[in-house]
């Protein structure tokens, strides 16, 4: 019985790591989505507040880049997991 687990977890391995590159690019694009929204909200946010109080620019401007990161940082993982299923 234990070896056929081990058979088992094989063979779905073996499945999870056939997967065709271009829906893996597919879906890369479509995870892409978020963080390109994202970083738009952000930026639409620190120009709006910057309208409305021209001195908070820095504080402003220092809370939108360290957001952005963050948000980018999103887009980089979907793009590492994409090398890592369309190399498989």
């Amino acid at each position: 019985m234990h070896v056929s687990n081990i058979v088992l977890a094989q063979a779905a391995a073996e499945q999870a790591a056939n997967i065709n590159p271009g829906l893996a690019a597919i879906g890369y694009g479509l995870g892409a989505i978020g963080p390109g929204i994202g970083v738009g909200l952000i930026f639409a946010a620190v120009i709006n507040g910057t309208a409305r109080q021209p001195e908070a620019q820095g504080k402003l401007q220092g809370i939108g880049f360290s957001t952005f990161v963050l948000t980018e940082v999103l887009a980089l993982i979907g793009i590492v997991i994409y090398f890592i299923a369309s190399a498989g």
